[in-house]
């Protein structure tokens, strides 16, 4: 991230990496406290996996999942995104083209698409890539971000909802949305806070850390990611998500046993909560005009 070289261990490994499936890294993945080896550095505080999996083989993993429930929470993602969109809108009232990564089901670009943005994406998971098509009519391109041959300063907004976490080398993914930015277009990142009240509190049970997240980001660390790759920061706020009743319930084992009742959890599906957890790091960072 800083290219220091003061690393230090930061947490010991507490699960057989080489077990990592495809269902341990789908979004609704809820093997909390499942965490690679973890290296932090002195000169930025980015904590991240050391060593990196093989990249070849990750990519594969993204490739293969399904993951239903995602779509099943559509609603209440709907939500979370609207939240993200209202901000842009101020930042972009021309609007223009809004590129996300990462994409997942379509949710954010749909939305998007309503408010008037023309609206390009890409997700690597080729069954979330049908869904788009099928579900929103979504041209999503299939891939890894890193590879994507993108046309430089097209884009208005690029978004990384929950992204960043996921990568081996973040440094790489956010210069390369800087490159597809036009001047003065922004980029919109969401990503766990690892230096959050309820990270500290919960401890490894802290529902960020999973399997499927390489990255821990602070303040600083993300500070300095944006600078090194050529943006600079224009709003940063704490993310709400909003899930329905019967997702939360879901995460754990025992209010399980409340959703086999049928009439119960088609009850709970349309109950919508929202967690204002402030763990979660929500950022606007602009490219330069000039440039």
């Amino acid at each position: 991230m800083c290219s220091g070289s003061s690393l230090s261990p930061h947490q010991q490994g507490t699960f057989d990496t080489s077990s990592l499936s495809k269902d341990h890294i789908k979004i609704t993945d809820s093997d909390y406290g499942k965490i690679w080896d973890l290296d932090r550095c002195g000169g930025c505080t980015h904590i991240f996996a050391n060593p990196y999996p093989n990249k070849e083989f990750i990519q594969s993993l993204y490739e293969r999942t399904e993951d239903p429930l995602y779509q099943e929470e559509a609603r209440g993602r709907a939500k979370n995104f609207k939240r993200i969109l209202k901000v842009l809108d101020r930042f972009h009232p021309e609007k223009g083209i809004l590129f996300d990564v990462g994409a997942a089901t379509g949710i954010l670009l749909d939305i998007s698409r309503k408010r008037g943005w023309l609206v390009e994406g890409i997700e690597p998971s080729t069954w979330a890539v049908r869904t788009a098509r099928e579900r929103y009519d979504l041209d999503i391109m299939e891939g890894p971000f890193e590879e994507a041959r993108l046309q430089d300063s097209r884009y208005s907004v690029v978004t990384m909802v929950d992204f960043i976490e996921h990568i081996p080398h973040p440094l790489e993914a956010v210069t390369a949305a800087r490159k597809i930015l036009r001047p003065g277009g922004t980029l919109c990142l969401v990503t766990p806070d690892v230096h959050s009240v309820a990270a500290k509190i919960m401890g490894l049970k802290w529902w960020h850390y999973r399997p499927g997240h390489l990255a821990y980001f602070s303040k600083k660390s993300l500070e300095t990611l944006l600078h090194r790759a050529g943006l600079h920061i224009i709003k940063m706020r704490k993310y709400s998500w909003t899930f329905s009743l019967h997702y939360l319930l879901s995460r754990r084992s025992g209010p399980k046993l409340l959703l086999k009742n049928h009439i119960l959890a088609s009850l709970s599906k349309k109950i919508p909560i929202k967690l204002a957890l402030q763990d979660s790091f929500e950022i606007y960072a602009a490219k330069d005009r000039q440039k």
